[in-house]
């Protein structure tokens, strides 16, 4: 799943519905309120990407199989349970930066040979 898809999953529809109002929208079926969007972020569990990590996934055209982004919050998961706060997860040959509180994703590197991680203080790989 890359960024794209991720995004169009929550803004896609409101986006193509400019002209009409929530309630058409809602009434509709075509697509959800602003406010049903925001309560699915919220309630969610999944991983969110920061402003910055969004530009780095599209500069670096990084983008995460079904797998590999389970994978990701799986591990994000282990790091909160680990009491971890800036953790680098490793997934295959893509490193995140995460902010495990926020449950935000502040950077992606797809080169990690030569990568240089600061101010982490745990890692999990797998």
């Amino acid at each position: 799943m890359n960024i794209e898809q991720i995004r169009d999953s929550y803004f896609g529809t409101v986006q193509k519905d400019k002209g009409r109002s929530q309630n058409e929208i809602a009434a509709n079926g075509a697509g959800k309120t602003f406010g049903d969007i925001l309560s699915d972020v919220k309630n969610a569990d999944d991983v969110r990407f920061s402003k910055h990590a969004t530009k780095r996934l599209d500069s670096r055209e990084i983008s995460l199989s079904d797998e590999q982004w389970t994978r990701l919050n799986e591990a994000t998961g282990k790091a909160r349970d680990k009491g971890l706060k800036e953790s680098l997860v490793m997934v295959d040959n893509l490193a995140f930066i995460v902010n495990v509180k926020s449950n935000t994703v502040v950077t992606a590197v797809n080169d990690t040979e030569r990568s240089v991680f600061t101010n982490i203080d745990g890692a999990i790989i797998g």
